[in-house]
């Protein structure tokens, strides 16, 4: 199969919306019948965004292959409900270790290694990767802004390929910013036509701008930009602010983007794109019959990046329950026991978000505690559940120093430790246990009643792990332990059977979640919160 390739590059800012942009193209060619796949290029030396702190990166997203890779995969897939590997993110660590310990090795027989062509060819072997699986088109977003020294070995990787690729087998699309300038009160081109001189000057001309803008770009100032930047007219794409990021595709086909690039890379418009449950979809969302509020306890709710993926689940399982979900983001270091009925006033359910170290777990303790006494629905995950297994030891089983040893390594009643096979590891970076693995649900509990099934497969990001020691006390006290893996006896899925809605999860639900396919624990969980509020 001849696989063609699209580039995207951003200039002037960040932040200009990439991978929306990309997400949102790869969604109208997927409809139109083509097999499509994105991968995204990370500059940073990091191997990966693993033991990166989430304020400055924002979440890691959990592929099923145990990759831990850039938040934009879990648009990708949210978008397009494919599952990513671990070969659609690519790093600059990644690819210098890999270059590194070749010439440790000897495969290069003694040559210079230098940035082109031995980084270069490794970049562009990487990005061939995804086109050997069978996908028809695949879509490169390359990180950063042109301009920026780390992107230029991709910038020439890609300048490469396409050269290398032959006509028609690849484009170049380049999203840059016409901002709006209140005091001349007019959109200003300039900015776009020095960031495509910029990439002219790395010998790489756009064959597509998608512009950013927050006011309608006129057919006058279109014609501007196509003159300067050596493009057509109707390859001037203009990118609205949008209410949702689920409109953006429907923005893009009204500028007929999806036309533009498959004739240009020489395919067919097999059909129209078929969008109509996108846009059953949209439509519940921006008219719900009612809402829910809903309060995502955590410690870095100052970054809403950091919970990306828990946050586009809530509005999943909302539009599923035709509900808009209203989220309350409060932080853990921010309860007490004097403000705590305060701070979850007008709350229909809470949700103990994941995350590591001791920082914020008292007042995650008391959230807990707070939902499980006043039979607020309740959904834990990953630390989440352990600090529910801890509250419930402290003050129903009353072992007052329960503790996970994360927290506490001299605690007398661990009833969260050190998974076993973590205890050898030194090494921070992607050794954690990641990936999907399989849980096997036990009949007649309220986890069998939202999964239907008996054997599911969810995606992990953790070290730590419930205590087996502690699993009969647990039991007989109205703890059920409901999720198990099969392989390794460890403990899933905690609910609390005194309780309406009381449940908690070891793995990530969110990263499963997608627009055709809402999370069954956010849908119940958002249902059940709707419910026993009204």
């Amino acid at each position: 199969m001849n696989t063609k390739y699209i580039f995207i590059t951003g200039g002037v800012v960040s932040s200009l919306g990439k991978g929306i942009v990309a997400a949102s193209l790869a969604k109208l060619l997927q409809a139109s019948g083509y097999k499509v796949t994105i991968q995204k290029i990370d500059p940073y030396l990091n191997v990966d965004p693993g033991t990166m702190n989430p304020y400055e990166h924002g979440e890691v997203f959990v592929t099923e292959d145990g990759a831990e890779t850039d938040l934009d995969l879990g648009h990708y897939e949210r978008f397009l409900n494919i599952q990513t590997t671990k070969e659609n993110n690519i790093t600059s660590g990644s690819v210098y270790f890999n270059v590194i310990n070749k010439e440790r090795e000897g495969f290069y027989q003694g040559k210079t290694v230098q940035v082109v062509p031995h980084i270069t060819d490794e970049i562009k072997r990487r990005i061939a990767l995804l086109g050997k699986k069978g996908y028809e088109i695949v879509i490169v977003e390359i990180g950063g802004t042109v301009g920026d020294i780390e992107s230029l070995p991709y910038i020439e990787a890609i300048r490469q390929l396409k050269y290398e690729l032959g006509d028609n087998q690849a484009l170049f699309l380049h999203v840059t910013l016409v901002p709006y300038i209140a005091a001349a009160d007019e959109l200003k081109t300039k900015p776009t036509q020095h960031s495509v001189k910029t990439l002219l000057s790395y010998g790489v001309q756009p064959d597509m701008l998608v512009c950013r803008a927050e006011r309608e770009i006129s057919p006058e100032i279109r014609r501007k930009i196509a003159l300067f930047c050596n493009v057509r007219l109707e390859e001037v794409i203009q990118a609205l602010d949008a209410e949702t990021i689920y409109e953006v595709p429907f923005f893009l086909k009204k500028e007929k983007i999806d036309e533009v690039v498959l004739r240009k890379l020489n395919l067919p418009l097999r059909k129209d794109p078929d969008l109509r449950y996108w846009k059953k979809f949209v439509h519940t969302l921006k008219n719900p019959s009612d809402k829910v509020t809903i309060a995502v306890v955590g410690k870095y709710v100052e970054h809403q990046d950091a919970y990306k993926s828990i946050k586009e689940a809530l509005i999943h399982g909302g539009v599923k329950n035709k509900l808009a979900v209203e989220i309350k983001w409060i932080h853990s270091e921010d309860i007490n026991e004097e403000n705590v009925e305060r701070k979850f006033t007008g709350i229909s359910g809470i949700l103990v978000a994941p995350g590591f170290g001791k920082r914020g777990i008292a007042g995650k303790l008391i959230a807990i505690k707070y939902a499980r006494e006043n039979k607020i629905p309740f959904l834990g995950i990953c630390l989440g559940m352990q600090t529910a297994c801890i509250e419930f030891a402290r003050n129903v089983l009353n072992l007052k120093d329960a503790n996970s040893t994360e927290f506490d390594p001299e605690t007398s009643n661990p009833v969260i430790h050190l998974m076993e096979d973590q205890k050898k590891i030194t090494k921070l970076g992607g050794t954690m246990r990641l990936g999907a693995y399989e849980c096997k649900i036990e009949k007649g509990t309220l986890a069998y009643k939202i999964y239907k099934k008996e054997i599911i497969s969810e995606r992990h990001r953790h070290r730590y792990e419930f205590n087996n020691d502690y699993r009969e006390i647990f039991q007989q006290n109205g703890m059920i332990i409901s999720g198990t893996n099969p392989k390794l006896n460890l403990v899933e899925i905690v609910e609390y059977k005194k309780h309406p809605f009381f449940i908690g999860c070891q793995f990530h639900p969110e990263f499963k979640s997608t627009v055709e396919n809402a999370h069954p624990l956010f849908i119940n969980f958002i249902a059940n919160a709707y419910k026993l509020s009204n």
